[in-house]
């Protein structure tokens, strides 16, 4: 099973000292973040895509690549691609190109948007949002598995003779996840295409998550995917640990009262009655997390909400080091009690290319970026043309330049 953090990349003033983060400082902080997830042994890092106010993740995969080029084995995903308002061509070069720079270990989770005025800033109408989302992921679709697209749709200029450049990684679209909070259309067509189906987990009663994966499980059946039980679940949720749960209470309480996901409402004992959010010690994490999977059977991916609402970097790397223990109990107890035959992680790159092509099959960018390394390390050494070479042969710079 996966498990790692997601960030909605808000920049909120921390209530208990007045400094609010700016731009640099919180993206300097996002990918320190993603580092430590993957030190701590973390399996997915997770980042939402905002045009407003106080957010300042407009694109997601600009920031992944740069991740990507600092981590190993950390998989990468958003937490939402605005599938409404992109352009579908934008949407799968861009998520194409990030699987080259990471080598195969990005994915992506299409999401209408929650906020209305960004529709029209990208000349769309909120009240076509599912339309939209309809219609964007056909395109999307065809862009990703077919070299060549003629299309005509509602929403875009239509395309003749179109390809989209660079084709997948190995000829493997990215996975993807559909997110919802609360359109069971969105389930649907996560059914509909095979696809995994991604609940955010964190607004509503456990009794609505529980309705919505039922929809998608029962759907992806319904359309000849296998059986209800293997579809690919992801959950999202929110923790703030401390050793002791008193202490975890009055720290968090302030910064939950201040956050602009969910403050100004509802009492954070209101919300950790209603909702999966846990404040409260590691024992209580596992414990609420263990149980989701009573509520919605086994499933694959589990991502948590650590760093919002103006926590400072430190205590967000504490909380990552505490989630990180957590997960090391939490592993081997979801894996006793899955059902035989239920897949453990969503699919990755590497299985799906060994799926298609045979046990230890590599990534062809894997070759290619050994190549190139190998071809670094000779020009570095100075075989055979540079300086230091001419300088061993006794042949003089400028001999070496006529023979050049």
């Amino acid at each position: 099973m996966q498990f790692g953090i997601f960030t909605v990349s808000d920049l909120t003033t921390d209530p208990t000292t007045g400094h609010t983060p700016d731009d640099a400082e919180r993206i300097a902080a996002t990918l320190t973040i993603a580092r430590h997830a993957e030190e701590v042994g973390l399996d997915v890092f997770a980042l939402g895509e905002h045009h407003n106010p106080p957010f300042w993740s407009s694109s997601p995969t600009t920031t992944l690549a740069a991740i990507a080029a600092a981590t190993t084995t950390l998989k990468l995903s958003t937490a939402t691609t605005l599938i409404t308002t992109n352009d579908p061509v934008k949407i799968a070069e861009d998520h194409a190109m990030l699987q080259y720079v990471s080598g195969g270990r990005n994915d992506l989770m299409m999401g209408r948007g929650n906020t209305g005025p960004v529709y029209p800033w990208f000349g769309k109408d909120i009240r076509d949002g599912i339309a939209l989302a309809v219609e964007n992921y056909a395109l999307l679709r065809q862009l990703w598995d077919q070299e060549v697209v003629t299309w005509q749709g509602r929403f875009r200029t239509p395309l003749r003779q179109f390809t989209a450049t660079p084709r997948p990684l190995d000829g493997i679209a990215p996975f993807v996840w559909h997110g919802s909070i609360r359109s069971p259309e969105i389930a649907e067509q996560a059914a509909y295409y095979g696809d995994g189906f991604f609940h955010n987990n964190i607004f509503w009663p456990p009794e609505h998550t529980a309705r919505m994966v039922a929809l998608y499980r029962e759907r992806f059946e319904h359309h000849g995917h296998g059986p209800a039980e293997r579809a690919i679940v992801g959950l999202g949720g929110q923790v703030f640990m401390r050793p002791k749960s008193q202490d975890a209470i009055a720290e968090f309480r302030p910064y939950f009262d201040n956050a602009p996901v969910y403050g100004h409402g509802p009492s954070m004992e209101e919300f950790m009655r209603d909702t999966p959010l846990t404040v409260g010690s590691p024992a209580q994490v596992i414990e609420r997390t263990l149980a989701l999977r009573d509520l919605v059977g086994d499933y694959q991916r589990q991502l948590f909400l650590v760093d919002h609402a103006g926590l400072p970097l430190r205590t967000v790397l504490e909380q990552i080091d505490m989630l990180g223990e957590v997960v090391e109990q939490l592993r081997p107890e979801f894996e006793a009690l899955r059902a035989p035959g239920v897949p453990s992680d969503p699919p990755t790159h590497a299985a799906r290319l060994q799926a298609r092509v045979g046990v230890g099959a590599a990534s062809s960018v894997t070759a290619h970026l050994e190549d190139a390394g190998r071809i670094r390390e000779e020009v570095r050494a100075g075989r055979p043309w540079s300086a230091r070479s001419a300088e061993s042969t006794g042949t003089s710079e400028n001999e070496g330049e006529v023979a050049r």
